[in-house]
């Protein structure tokens, strides 16, 4: 075997231009999606929109590519370390590989407040920061909450439902919260739920962690996303000391996930005693009510009520027949004018004020009662005598039968 078998023209595979661009673009795109870090130089933005810059390290360098509907999602300083999120692409007619950005974020806490910081200005200046907050609905039909598979987020919620309003209803959407895409899902969550009409209040949920996993929440689009929800939303990522950018545009914060949760989920015990007292109280006004109502219409002189209607009625009559009579004369007028005049006289003769003027009495027990026998009351009662003006009281001397 000769030492220079490499050499050989036996073992060289003759290719063409066309079918070696094929297999290096195979190749490539067998390496999947990445995430790569580096440096940042000579960022540059296209006409269209773009973003392009190289991807540096200390002993290798990679084109980066952000399209135009990425560039949203890419930041690209000069000279800050970045993860780079995408794919490799092999450019057949230049002969070039270049990264396709989904995404670059800032590494470092220097990068990481930069981008924070930047993001805030943005926000502030739309008014995001300084917007009227809006109140959190005390019984919502549904509460949503973003959070991610980690179960103990989702276990405290949980717990805290259970203990407060057993079998509330909640609904989960389990996104991704970090690294790359969690910006996109948590937007894309947020979105689903305000676009249900039944769902009253949104819980963005997250465990602790470090500034890197957090950094989603402080994203400038989950920031709009939050001020352009029809829903309000409370926030609750981390622990009390973690302060990302959706904090400052939620329209409420809480220290913890099981904090918020009780914040939003309503306590059944306080609302069954909210309903005691307010039925309670809706009893003593309804009886109170009908106290006064039964002492005005007691107070009521249902005779002098009924005469003074049927004046009232007499006396638009005559405007009418007055009028009809100026107008068209009418018999009809006429006669119901007189049949008028003639049911007053027979009201009036049989008011019992008219009775009592000619000299009869009324005579009632202590209770009201009207006494129309004598067996009704004994020697030695006490008795109120109606008058046609005032009464007077009186005690049983003698009871004569009326069978006697």
């Amino acid at each position: 075997m000769s030492l220079f078998a490499a050499d050989d023209p036996g073992t060289v595979r003759r290719v063409s231009l066309v079918k070696l661009s094929s297999e290096v673009a195979r190749s490539i795109a067998g390496i999947g999606r990445i995430v790569v870090e580096g440096e940042v130089h000579r960022p540059t933005r296209g006409i269209r929109g773009a973003v392009y810059f190289t991807l540096k390290d200390r002993a290798a360098q990679v084109s980066v590519i952000c399209p135009s509907n990425r560039a949203s999602r890419c930041r690209a300083v000069a000279g800050e370390r970045v993860g780079v999120t995408g794919t490799l692409n092999w450019s057949a007619d230049r002969g070039q590989v270049a990264l396709i950005a989904e995404e670059v974020v800032p590494v470092g806490a220097g990068a990481i407040a930069a981008m924070i910081a930047e993001a805030r200005r943005s926000l502030a200046a739309d008014g995001l920061l300084d917007r009227p907050r809006r109140p959190l609905p005390r019984l919502p039909e549904v509460i949503g909450v973003i959070c991610g598979s980690d179960a103990a987020v989702r276990a405290d919620i949980e717990s805290v439902v259970a203990a407060r309003f057993p079998g509330y209803p909640v609904e989960f959407a389990e996104v991704t919260l970090s690294g790359p895409g969690a910006v996109d899902g948590i937007c894309d969550a947020l979105s689903w739920l305000d676009s249900r009409r039944e769902v009253g209040v949104i819980l963005l949920a997250r465990g602790g962690g470090d500034a890197t996993q957090l950094l989603p929440f402080s994203d400038e689009s989950l920031g709009r996303a939050v001020g352009a929800s029809s829903t309000p939303v409370v926030a609750a990522i981390g622990h009390e000391g973690d302060r990302p950018l959706c904090d400052e545009v939620a329209d409420a914060r809480f220290g913890t996930p099981s904090l918020a949760a009780a914040a939003v989920v309503p306590s059944r015990v306080e609302l069954e005693a909210d309903m005691d007292r307010l039925l309670q109280s809706a009893e003593v006004g309804l009886t109170a009510r009908l106290g006064a109502a039964s002492t005005r219409l007691a107070a009521v002189d249902r005779e002098a009520s009924i005469m003074a209607g049927l004046g009232v009625a007499e006396r638009r009559m005559d405007r009418a027949a007055l009028r009809l009579r100026h107008a068209h004369p009418g018999g009809r007028v006429a006669a119901a004018h007189a049949l008028l005049v003639g049911q007053r006289r027979q009201m009036e003769a049989l008011s019992p004020a008219r009775v009592l003027e000619r000299g009869y009495a009324v005579v009632r027990r202590p209770g009201g009662t009207v006494v129309r026998r004598a067996d009704q009351v004994g020697v030695g009662d006490a008795v109120e005598v109606q008058l046609a003006a005032g009464s007077l009281g009186a005690t049983v001397d003698e009871i004569v039968s009326g069978d006697e």
